[in-house]
């Protein structure tokens, strides 16, 4: 009888276990066994045992395999750790969240390496997320170093595919807004946009009133012309500060005396056709009123959130609250009131000369979620008209810290907005149907597209006056379908026939229409 040494195999348990030696391969009936530290004793092995196996290992097949076991141990005890910390805007952990990219480990020498991915550059805990990532991975008793990462997700909004090329690289969309004119809307606009800035996002402005564009003024540019690219045909954005800046008030001393549809062109050329390139936030300034240029924008891009400014006066108040209801209508989230000019200190007391309590009146009768409060500051006007942002020029000052404040709440707001689900609507060739699935519930529908066109509430098929129907049900085939279906804003869809009428249909209208029933749902698709 010859003994034979067994092969080296770190975590691989040969007690009792079954083999047989043949032709140079050692046959085993045996099961890998994940150890941390293991005290290898050799095994000696008689030939002329004779037990058959089921599964023939090589060494080096059995090393490789228990390595890959050891490695993905080693990940999922990393994993855990990262775990433990939450995400406070979203109420999970980072894993969960997805924010865990390109783990490596190297067991053999205890290092860890990996990048957490966040929303948004501007994220305003990354320093606790790095700090708290090392911490609990550092923790583990294998691991010895600890390399982490930070990054942010690439610009992209929820909709990039069905938006103008312009738009499909910015993240955020935040539309900066009163309605009531001289409360100070373009000084909010501006200060929160070179807020977001310092924090680390890239940021564009758009001056979105053309007959009194103020951003002109407020910054200063070294270009103070936008620039076009022929071969593309687009519009180059000027810059200042790293912050990018479209306004009609660069495109030269044209005229600003136009109609409504001339006004609703010029917004849609300048915003859709420049090259914002990758933006995590682009503000808009929006124009007073609540009229054309308003349901353009929100017609345009799908508004990420919208930031209301007013003054203490009640008078801005009543303004302020028709603008909050178009953008409810318009199914844009208000996340924030900054109440502005209300009040300045002076030999040791605070006075409010234009009283108090319209910001918080806001606040409470449409639930929006904060309100900030910015003082009477002659710096802050100043700056305006010099061309230097406060934030700027103060970065350490008060109004700063109320802008930092503002920027961290728009931040985390977007966030969870991005995370919301929308309704979502398609047509379904297949049973020639419009399918419709309602965000936060199981419920999906299905309309007959003939039924959705013989609905439409446009001047075309309804007297505005009279309300009197204009569109006969005979005037529309049974076999009519959609050629195209499109996100309008965050309200509505946008629904192209083919007698070129193109429908918006509100997300509120179509769950109100008929629906089919019985309707099987689409049949696989064989490849």
């Amino acid at each position: 009888m010859h003994l034979l040494r067994s092969p080296v195999f770190p975590y691989l348990s040969v007690e009792g276990s079954n083999f047989q030696l043949k032709n140079g391969i050692v046959t085993l009936g045996c099961y890998p066994q994940q150890k941390r530290q293991i005290n290898y004793t050799p095994t000696w092995i008689s030939e002329n045992h004779r037990t058959v196996s089921s599964i023939t290992y090589k060494a080096t097949s059995v090393e490789a395999s228990v390595s890959a076991a050891s490695m993905e141990a080693a990940e999922n005890d990393v994993l855990k750790a990262l775990s433990q910390i939450i995400d406070p805007d979203f109420g999970t952990d980072i894993v969960s969240c997805g924010f865990v990219k390109d783990m490596q480990i190297d067991e053999a020498l205890g290092e860890v390496s990996f990048r957490l991915e966040l929303t948004t550059p501007a994220c305003p805990i990354k320093d606790v997320f790095e700090q708290r990532a090392n911490e609990v991975v550092s923790m583990l008793p294998w691991v010895k170093n600890v390399k982490v990462t930070m990054s942010a997700q690439p610009a992209r909004p929820v909709f990039a595919g069905e938006l103008p090329r312009g738009l499909q690289t910015i993240s955020n969309i935040v539309a900066v807004s009163s309605c009531k004119g001289g409360v100070g809307k373009s000084t909010i606009a501006v200060n929160l946009a070179y807020t977001l800035a310092g924090m680390g996002a890239r940021v564009g402005i758009f001056d979105a009133d053309v007959y009194g564009p103020s951003l002109p003024t407020m910054v200063s540019p070294e270009n103070r012309l936008l620039e076009m690219n022929p071969e593309k045909r687009t519009i180059i954005p000027t810059e200042y500060l790293g912050v990018k800046l479209v306004s009609f008030g660069f495109a030269g001393q044209g005229r600003a005396v136009m109609r409504g549809p001339m006004v609703s062109g010029v917004i849609n050329q300048l915003l859709t056709t420049a090259e914002w390139g990758e933006l995590d936030y682009l503000v808009i300034d929006m124009p007073p009123g609540t009229g054309d240029i308003q349901l353009t924008l929100c017609q345009i891009v799908p508004l990420t959130a919208a930031v209301i400014v007013t003054t203490p006066q009640k008078l801005a108040f009543i303004d302020v609250a028709k603008g909050v209801r178009m953008f409810s209508k318009l199914k844009v989230p208000c996340v924030a009131v900054v109440e502005n000019m209300c009040h300045f200190d002076a030999d040791g007391k605070r006075y409010y000369p234009f009283g108090k309590g319209s910001g918080s009146q806001v606040v409470q009768q449409f639930g929006i979620p904060h309100l900030f409060e910015l003082p009477i500051r002659p710096t802050l006007s100043s700056s305006g008209d010099t061309g230097m942002p406060e934030v700027v020029a103060d970065p350490q000052g008060e109004v700063a810290k109320t802008f930092q404040n503002l920027g961290v709440c728009i931040v985390q707001q977007c966030a969870k907005i991005r995370q919301q689900v929308t309704t979502a609507v398609t047509y379904d060739k297949s049973i020639k149907a419009i399918r419709v699935k309602v965000p936060y519930a199981d419920e999906e529908f299905l309309l007959h597209p003939a039924t959705v066109r013989r609905n439409d509430r446009s001047a075309q098929s309804v007297d505005e006056w009279t309300g009197e129907q204009k569109l006969r049900y005979t005037d529309i085939r049974e076999d009519i379908e959609p050629e195209d279906i499109r996100p309008m804003g965050n309200y509505a869809v946008s629904i192209t026939w083919p007698d070129a009428f193109t429908q918006i249909a509100p997300y509120d209208q179509l769950q109100t229409i008929e629906r089919l029933v019985d309707v099987p749902p689409p049949a696989p698709t064989l490849n």
